[in-house]
């Protein structure tokens, strides 16, 4: 059998020094926070995918302006990989008329000091670490990343 890591997109987006996140309930049930982020999808590149994401989790339409890293975390003990990519971007269009994906239970605007207060309630660690990245400067351009057809 051949191994293969989940890949995702997540999206930093900061606004007046505080960041979207949603409150989601992943399939476990429990109660965490997270960037818009989710799983890249069958024909799709890593860029329409972030969009997507963006829209269906906050109902805003993301601008992404550079990549802030690539990350890979894998659930202790021997869970699944995640292959995280990382955006920053800007949001605008937002449609609250639309329906959020199930999991969402709220979208929210909040500052690093409100992050950290909620660090136990991180949907993975890479979420802060990217915050920290992006907060740090961390940023690559888009270019960076190359369909080839």
């Amino acid at each position: 059998m051949i191994w293969y890591p989940h890949t995702t997109v997540a999206a930093v987006i900061e606004h007046d020094n505080r960041f979207l996140m949603v409150k989601e309930a992943p399939n476990n049930g429990e109660i965490v926070y997270n960037q818009p982020a989710g799983h890249l999808e069958e024909g799709e590149n890593l860029i329409e995918a972030i969009i997507r994401e963006t829209r269906e989790e906050t109902n805003w339409r993301l601008n992404p302006q550079g990549l802030v890293g690539v990350y890979r975390w894998q659930i202790p003990p021997q869970g699944a990989t995640y292959l995280r990519f990382c955006f920053h971007g800007s949001v605008e269009d937002h449609q609250p008329e639309l329906a959020l994906d199930p999991d969402i239970i709220e979208v929210v605007w909040m500052s690093r000091g409100e992050l950290e207060a909620c660090r136990e309630q991180m949907r993975s660690p890479m979420v802060l670490r990217c915050i920290d990245d992006y907060l740090e400067g961390q940023r690559a351009p888009l270019s960076l990343l190359n369909d080839i057809a």
